[in-house]
C-alpha cells in the first residue's frame, strides 16, 4: 500500500510556488497540498487561461502531484461570528464588513469547487467556521436554544455550498479543530448527524488537533474511519507541569512555558505507528500531507524530519499472518 507524503503548502506562503517545489522534491515529498491563499489563486485559476497549465507544468518540473486544495481561511469566514480576525483572511476591500465578507467566503468556496475541478483536484481541505465556538464555555449559560440555533445556522450556509461540491464530484474534508463546530469526538459526530451524513462532508484527520484535548487519536479514526478524505501529519508535544493549563495562558506558539506545543513529527506524542496501522486497516490509500506547525524548530529542517520520520512509519500491512505456518487444515 502506497500512500504518498505530501506537503501542506499554506505555512510557507512567503515562498513562491516554484522554490517551495524545489526544496520539497528535494527533500523527498511527492506532492503539495495547494493553500488557495498562497499558492493555488481561485481568481487566476477560473479567469486566466494558463494558469492551471502553468501550475501543473511547476509541480511536474518536480515530480510533484496535487492530490489536495486547502480552503481553510475561506471556509472560517464562512461560518464565524465576526470579530477583527477575520479581515485577515478576506479581500481587503471587505475589512470590518460582516455580512460582506460571509458573502464572498461562501461564494468563494464554491468558486474553489470549480477551481480544484478544472485542476484534477478531488479534495478540498479546510474549515466550516462556527457561530457556537464563541459560546464553547457554559458561562454565561449556554442554552440548548442557542446550540440549536447554531448548527441550524451553519447547515443553512453550507448545505448551498455542498451542493456545489455534490455537482462537480468532489469531498470537503473539515479538519477537526478548536474554533470550529466539529471540534471533538462528540462534536463531529453530530454536525455529522446534522447534515445527515451527506458524502460531500468527511474528514481531514490530524490527530494534533486530538491529542492536547485528551481525545484518542487512534479510537477517533477508527470509528469515524469511512468518513476520513484526507490526512494531515502534525505532531503535538504535552508538557504538562504545576502551572501550564490546556488551554495555552495566551501564551504564543513555541513559548515552552505552555502546556502543549505543537511539533515537527516524531517529536510529540502522537501515536504515528498506531495510526498507520489504522489507515491500512481501513484501506486507505489517500496522501500524508505533512503539516508543519512547529515555531521551536527551523522550519526546512522540521519538513526534512517530518518527512524522514513519517517515509519510515508509512509501512503496508502484511499479507500473511505471523502465525500461519502454525494453523491446522
Amino acid at each position: 500500500m502506497k500512500r504518498p507524503i505530501t506537503l501542506a503548502s499554506g505555512q510557507f506562503g512567503d515562498m513562491d510556488l516554484e522554490s517551495l517545489c524545489r526544496m520539497a522534491s528535494a527533500i523527498g515529498y511527492e506532492g503539495l497540498e495547494l493553500a488557495s491563499h498562497a499558492h493555488f489563486n481561485v481568481t487566476e485559476a477560473l479567469e486566466t487561461e494558463d494558469y492551471i497549465p502553468r501550475v501543473k507544468e511547476t509541480l511536474e518540473k518536480y515530480h510533484l502531484n496535487c492530490y489536495a486544495v486547502s480552503a481553510h481561511l475561506t471556509g472560517q469566514c464562512v461560518g464565524d461570528r465576526w470579530d477583527p480576525r477575520l479581515d485577515n483572511f478576506a479581500p481587503g476591500e471587505l475589512r470590518g464588513q460582516p455580512e460582506k465578507i460571509r458573502e464572498w467566503a461562501v461564494e468563494e468556496m464554491k468558486r474553489t469547487v470549480i477551481a480544484a475541478s478544472k485542476m484534477g483536484v478531488k479534495v478540498i481541505t479546510g474549515f466550516t467556521g462556527s457561530p457556537l465556538w464563541p459560546w464553547w464555555y457554559s458561562y454565561p449559560q449556554t442554552t440548548g436554544k442557542m446550540i440549536e440555533q447554531g448548527y441550524e445556522e451553519l447547515c443553512e450556509l453550507w448545505n448551498p455550498i455542498f451542493d456545489v461540491f455534490d455537482e462537480y464530484g468532489i469531498r470537503f474534508a473539515l479538519e477537526v479543530h478548536p474554533t470550529e463546530i466539529a471540534f471533538d469526538y462528540y462534536t463531529t459526530e453530530e454536525l455529522l448527524k446534522r447534515f445527515r451524513y451527506r458524502p460531500a462532508l468527511g474528514i481531514n484527520y490530524d490527530p494534533s488537533h486530538l491529542v492536547w484535548q485528551g481525545v484518542n487519536e487512534l479510537t477517533f479514526l477508527r470509528d469515524f474511519r469511512e468518513r476520513i478524505y484526507h490526512v494531515h501529519i502534525k505532531d503535538v508535544k504535552m508538557n504538562r507541569n504545576d502551572r501550564a493549563g490546556i488551554l495555552g495562558s495566551h501564551l504564543e506558539f513555541g513559548d515552552t512555558r505552555r502546556g502543549w506545543n505543537f511539533v515537527s513529527v516524531g517529536h510529540g506524542n502522537v501515536d504515528f505507528d498506531g495510526i498507520i496501522r489504522e489507515l491500512n486497516q481501513m484501506g486507505y490509500e489517500g496522501p500524508l500531507s505533512v503539516e508543519w506547525e512547529d515555531s521551536g524548530m527551523e522550519r526546512e529542517k522540521g519538513a526534512r524530519e517530518s518527512f524522514q520520520y513519517i517515509q519510515k512509519m508509512n509501512f503496508s500491512p502484511s499479507e500473511i499472518a505471523f502465525d500461519a505456518a502454525l494453523k491446522q487444515e
